[in-house]
């Protein structure tokens, strides 16, 4: 349908239009501490996250994308009343032969190659007005736009669905794993040994058979090695060694929260991990790995962490947290339930991010050819 419209409509080509020619460029008014829980309307921040604010600035169809942060990777779109933070610029289209939602795919697909151009630099910290009022786009008749964009929305609308699925995974996951009174709540420093890694710097050595591990090594359950790993001697393993046997990982400094199951000893720890290993015979190490993912764990710690800057997770903290402990019968059936759900949601291959993966690189392919026209002459 769409090779026939554009036969039909744009045979010869179509015109390219500069987005200051046919668009309102600005920023908000709006800092980032005036957003509230309960507000009203949607309040644009640099962020890929959409806060709220009760009172508005903006009531129109937009394109959003912030002036610094997340520079031509955070896009926006939004019909209707908003506000807007004054480091974040709305793209208002005034000419009407265009699709706003058109020009939101459009720029997703090009408008970072574009500023990419632009800078001195590898990256880009910052975008200027000027930046988005030169950006040129092409401008099929309406009826084309509309087809591109029905196209392209039914790829991001699957996308979202499954990232859904994902999140309602997390709540069966919390479910499950609360309990009422009957289960006795105990404090981690019963159950477990835990502490965290090295306090310093080791001496690195590029040969060294061990790996010096950080939180920022800790993913969906795993640790993941790669060529910014550090690697240490025997020797210097010897002075710094933790000692491991099934142990669980977890980062308290910086990101908090990543994980990972490991019962390998070629690894040393750095102080962004912490670790515990099981002492207690009532309590399964692979339980107490979703507890610590749950929802209410993370709620705790998040109200418990220290620094400005740099957030922290104490040690005194994990080890004073108290946690659901019911009978070991029990905690393998919830094992057994929520391996399956860990599957669907982390494993890269079978599970939901593989899917989600695959859609997103169906919606770029089908994205960049939809998008690319011969300019009129």
């Amino acid at each position: 349908k769409l090779e026939e419209l554009i036969q039909e409509l744009c045979p010869d080509g179509v015109e390219i239009k500069r987005i200051g020619d046919v668009a309102e460029v600005g920023t908000g008014s709006s800092n980032g501490n005036e957003a509230e829980d309960e507000g009203e309307y949607p309040f644009f921040i640099r962020s890929q996250t959409v806060k709220a604010k009760n009172d508005y600035e903006y009531d129109e169809e937009a394109i959003i994308i912030p002036g610094e942060g997340g520079v031509g990777d955070i896009y926006h779109y939004i019909s209707g009343k908003y506000a807007l933070h004054q480091r974040v610029y709305r793209i208002h289209f005034t000419e009407r032969s265009i699709n706003t939602k058109f020009a939101y795919h459009y720029f997703r697909a090009f408008f970072k190659a574009f500023i990419m151009k632009k800078a001195v630099s590898a990256t880009v910290t910052s975008i200027r007005k000027p930046m988005i009022q030169n950006f040129e786009m092409p401008v099929p008749p309406l009826g084309v736009q509309s087809e591109i964009v029905r196209i392209l929305d039914n790829f991001t609308e699957l996308t979202a669905e499954l990232t859904a699925r994902k999140q309602q995974y997390s709540y069966y996951r919390d479910s499950l794993l609360t309990f009422d009174n009957s289960v006795p709540l105990i404090a981690l420093a019963k159950l477990c040994d835990i502490g965290d890694g090295l306090h310093g710097t080791p001496e690195y050595n590029d040969n060294g058979e061990y790996y010096f591990i950080n939180g920022n090594n800790l993913s969906n359950g795993r640790i993941v090695f790669d060529a910014k790993t550090k690697r240490i001697s025997s020797d210097e393993y010897e002075k710094i060694k933790i000692p491991f046997g099934e142990t669980l990982l977890y980062s308290i400094n910086g990101t908090i929260g990543n994980i990972a199951l490991y019962n390998n000893e070629n690894i040393a720890l750095g102080k962004s991990a912490a670790y515990f290993t099981v002492t207690s015979d009532k309590l399964l190490l692979k339980y107490l790995f979703y507890v610590l993912q749950s929802g209410q764990t993370m709620s705790y710690f998040e109200k418990n962490l220290t620094g400005s800057t740099i957030k922290n997770l104490g040690l005194k903290t994990l080890r004073d947290y108290k946690i659901a402990l019911p009978p070991l019968d029990v905690q393998n059936r919830l094992v057994e339930v929520l391996d399956n759900f860990d599957a669907i949601c982390t494993d890269l291959n079978i599970g939901l991010p593989a899917e989600i993966e695959a859609r997103k690189k169906q919606y770029e392919y089908y994205r960049d050819k939809l998008l690319t026209f011969t300019p009129a002459d």
